[in-house]
């Protein structure tokens, strides 16, 4: 990752005050109460499990002893005995019995890894992870991918984003979550939700195909027609490592992949820069519509093989960026975020003369001329 990126951050709002996650309310003094907590259910946790619950503000209580302590009524929910299953609501009372630091786990039972795991970074990794940051609110971050930084860990994929989303707590109860993936080579706006609520509402907007995303790419040669919608069922084929996404044929079970394009500008008829917007989202699935068309990502050896490549000045790198997003807010107005060109295709434009400033910030997606 560059420090010297020419970095765009849109209407970043205030940064949130830390807060307490659990909304602790202080001890009980007296009697066989002492040490006893009453928490309040914060508005990131309403409708989560209570052994969840727990999972997150107590890790190092395992699920046998959380289920005794259930059992034997020392952990209460507005006063009435509960169980592992028990929706909580925001704002209601956690009575919680004396227990091993959160913090550090004493006196309790190792911590078990749930899910993601974390990766250690240093103070400069950690800067440079928060200097990605394009927009940032209370429930939301968007950072700027650079392109080569995984997204997830893989076979081989030692360092990844989500294995080192604690540097992105930013005084947050807990760190970020993924939302969406982009691949390794891709750069762009990544968003991210800063608690479970945000998240599972986020997740289902963009189930609901409710995001606008629009992607820029160079590819080879010039399009014809020169927008259009790509229309190409996609299916999975290839092992060890070496799987591929292809058009399926008439007789093959793809998935429904749906891609709308517009050429921008062209170079002399032997480069050409797009603006996609997939309405599907499938996994590679602009690299293979893009090279279903006959007109491969420059840069992308997967899908477009040697002749992806034209040569110097213009680096081999994956010429793929996720330029734009825009969705509604979980709590109020629209998220709408750009991302500039990460140093290789700032380089690769410069040099092809190829205007930015007359792009169009989204597509018309009920374009019905488009074939």
């Amino acid at each position: 990752m560059s420090e010297d990126r020419p970095w765009d951050v849109h209407d970043g709002a205030a940064r949130a005050d830390a807060r307490n996650p659990a909304g602790a309310t202080g001890a009980v003094a007296g009697g066989g109460n002492a040490g006893v907590t009453h928490r309040e259910v914060s508005e990131a946790d309403d409708g989560m499990r209570l052994d969840r619950w727990f999972q997150q503000h107590f890790p190092s209580v395992g699920f046998g002893r959380l289920q005794k302590l259930l059992r034997t009524g020392q952990i209460r929910v507005e006063g009435s005995r509960a169980k592992p299953s028990t929706r909580i609501a925001a704002g209601q009372s956690i009575r919680v019995p004396p227990l091993p630091n959160p913090a550090t786990g004493e006196g309790g039972e190792k911590p078990r890894q749930r899910g993601r795991t974390s990766i250690e970074t240093t103070a400069a990794e950690r800067a440079e992870l928060r200097s990605l940051i394009l927009y940032e609110d209370e429930d939301v971050l968007a950072l700027d991918k650079p392109a080569g930084l995984a997204v997830q860990g893989g076979a081989g994929t030692q360092r990844h984003l989500d294995g080192m989303l604690d540097a992105l707590r930013l005084g947050a109860p807990e760190a970020p979550r993924l939302v969406h993936r982009l691949d390794r080579d891709t750069s762009g706006v990544l968003l991210l939700a800063r608690n479970r609520k945000v998240a599972a509402e986020l997740s289902r907007m963009l189930q609901r195909r409710e995001a606008e995303k629009l992607y820029w790419a160079l590819v080879i040669g010039a399009p014809r027609p020169s927008e259009g919608i790509i229309d190409a069922p996609l299916v999975k084929k290839g092992c060890d490592g070496r799987e591929r996404m292809h058009v399926a044929e008439a007789d093959e079970a793809g998935q429904p992949a749906r891609t709308i394009y517009e050429t921008l500008e062209q170079a002399g008829g032997r480069l050409a820069w797009l603006a996609l917007q997939p309405v599907t989202g499938r996994t590679h699935q602009i690299r293979a519509h893009c090279a279903a068309l006959g007109h491969a990502i420059v840069g992308d050896g997967k899908y477009g093989g040697a002749p992806a490549h034209p040569g110097q000045p213009i680096a081999r790198q994956l010429h793929l960026h996720a330029r734009a997003l825009r969705l509604p807010h979980p709590r109020r107005g629209t998220i709408d975020v750009q991302a500039p060109l990460p140093p290789h295709m700032a380089g690769t434009w410069r040099f092809l003369d190829l205007d930015t400033e007359r792009a169009p910030a989204f597509l018309d997606a009920d374009k019905e001329q488009r074939t």
